[in-house]
């Protein structure tokens, strides 16, 4: 297990799960669910949402190993999910259908919104780059950034209006598109 403090290695990591994650750019449906369920839980969604990624990160590769798929398998489907992902951040289109019920803050807010599916693929797929203690952190970090989102949501939604929400959507879509690119050819050889 590979515990090595790195703060350019941490940085990059909390980079790509902000962008996978995309807090900022889900704010309109954070918003759509706000008003259907009445108010959101900053703290638990923030949570729980945390727990099911750190679980995932260490209990996602024995789940692999059980099932007989290779973490570089697991890293080459990842980073075409990154990419379809990034697709739909840069393009505005919706290519998954999963719908937004009228619940609580834990679904569908900690998942799968927050962490979702590509949330997981990507720990999984970066855990083969990464070492364990940048991750960790990086979760950390991400967790509390989705937290202020999450407590502040109306104060960002006036601060940044539509035009700025999309326009960090697009440039996190780009790095998404790069780091899905650059797992690609990591794990094939090209």
């Amino acid at each position: 297990m590979n515990l090595q403090f790195d703060i350019i290695e941490i940085l990059k990591v909390t980079m790509v799960l902000f962008a996978v994650i995309d807090v900022i750019g889900s704010i309109p449906v954070i918003i759509a669910l706000r008003q259907k369920v009445g108010g959101i839980d900053a703290g638990k969604a923030s949570w729980i949402s945390m727990a099911i990624m750190l679980s995932f990160l260490f209990v996602g590769d024995a789940i692999l190993n059980i099932i007989g798929i290779s973490v570089s398998d697991f890293a080459i489907a990842g980073s075409i999910l990154l990419f379809i992902v990034a697709f739909e951040m840069i393009l505005g289109v919706q290519i998954s259908k999963d719908s937004v019920p009228a619940t609580a803050s834990v679904v569908p807010l900690a998942f799968p919104l927050i962490a979702g599916t590509g949330t997981l693929t990507t720990l999984l797929s970066i855990r083969a780059e990464y070492n364990l203690l940048s991750i960790i952190i990086a979760i950390v970090l991400n967790v509390i950034i989705v937290f202020f989102v999450l407590k502040f949501l109306s104060k960002i939604e006036k601060l940044l209006g539509v035009g700025g929400i999309a326009i960090v959507k697009k440039v996190f879509g780009i790095v998404l598109l790069a780091l899905a690119i650059k797992l690609f050819r990591k794990h094939t050889g090209l």
